[in-house]
């Protein structure tokens, strides 16, 4: 097992790092610690050809002028807050608004956009980077001085694991969430419309026209939100529901987890054989179809267009904050903010 660390770019005199994480099977994770961006992950196919089953850019300032969070890391609070706006302990806070009138994934400058601090770590059966940095009392309009990490582990069994771990001096609010767009057929030969997605979700969160939670939670049965058996992302596509509609022809939903940590999210496409588990101790995660990609940039030699990668965003409920009846992601002073999502990458039977 390998790390290979490399002169990625440089941003305000800062040097920006890749990180590429190399197990005995050939799996290969390679990271940034602008952003924590995940830039590519290579895994195997049914023939065992290794391919990159991620959506990514080989250069910062694709990044900075096409990314739509491609691999990075979303926060102070990932997802949509209406208006920018929440009441805590009696305060009103005003956020960024970054995506019409709401608050997103963070504002303006959010973890996904700045440089962070990394390290390695190194033993016999894992390997991984440390990304961390303090969130300043203030930013984005965010209450509390946050002490924030991210590690990245590649272990032996192809098994990818994102540890997310926060300290706040003041009550505030924390959720963070990692946005790759996956796509298995490797190196984006084909979209994802008919990769099979099976969720272990009884519910999924109504969405007003901003995209944003009105409150309400919805049951899956009889629906395209009904992935508990497994089906193809296209059922979204051509569905007449009018959630599938609001989000432009497809998913942008949350989906509440009936389990947790216990293969509760598998993404398959049957033509390559590769296999994707997600495994999570978070509440909900957010399925995201690529309906809103755009076709004026080139991810590699592949045009950009809609549907050509899908991100599963494992996190706390979006908008949360304003809805009490919702998991709540305040994270108290002096309290420890955890979260854990695993991803295991292998290959069907056929």
């Amino acid at each position: 097992m390998t790390i290979k660390k490399e002169l990625f770019s440089e941003l305000d005199d800062k040097k920006i790092y890749s990180y590429t994480l190399k197990n005995q099977q050939g799996m290969e994770v390679t990271c940034i610690d602008y952003g924590c961006i995940i830039t590519s992950i290579f895994v195997p196919d049914a023939k065992g050809n290794l391919e990159n089953v991620v959506l990514g850019f080989n250069a910062l300032e694709d990044y900075q002028k096409y990314s739509p969070y491609f691999g990075a890391v979303c926060g102070r609070v990932a997802g949509r807050i209406t208006r920018g706006q929440f009441e805590l302990n009696g305060k009103k806070y005003q956020l960024a608004t970054n995506n019409g009138n709401h608050h997103l994934h963070g504002g303006v400058e959010g973890f996904d956009k700045l440089v962070w601090n990394s390290t390695t770590v190194e033993t016999d059966d894992e390997l991984a980077v440390v990304f961390s940095r303090l969130s300043k009392d203030g930013e984005e309009g965010y209450p509390g001085n946050v002490e924030m990490t991210v590690k990245y582990t590649l272990t032996k069994n192809n098994e990818f694991i994102i540890t997310y771990e926060g300290e706040t001096d003041e009550t505030t609010l924390l959720n963070v969430t990692n946005h790759t767009y996956f796509n298995l057929s490797g190196n984006a030969k084909r979209d994802i419309l008919n990769h099979r997605l099976e969720l272990k979700s009884d519910q999924f969160l109504e969405l007003n026209n901003g995209l944003v939670p009105t409150g309400e939670q919805l049951t899956v049965e009889g629906t395209p939100f009904d992935f508990r058996k497994g089906r193809k992302i296209i059922d979204g596509t051509t569905s007449t529901h009018p959630q599938n509609q609001l989000a432009g022809a497809g998913y942008d939903h949350p989906f509440l987890l009936s389990e947790n940590n216990h293969s509760e999210i598998v993404l398959v496409d049957d033509e390559s054989g590769r296999r994707l588990i997600i495994e999570t101790d978070q509440p909900c995660v957010v399925l995201y179809t690529g309906t809103q990609l755009q076709d004026d940039f080139k991810i590699g030699d592949v045009q950009s267009r809609k549907y050509l990668g899908l991100c599963l965003e494992t996190q706390g409920v979006p908008d949360a904050i304003n809805h009490s009846h919702f998991p709540s992601v305040v994270l108290e002073k002096d309290r420890k903010y955890h979260s854990q999502t695993k991803y295991s990458f292998g290959i069907i039977d056929k």
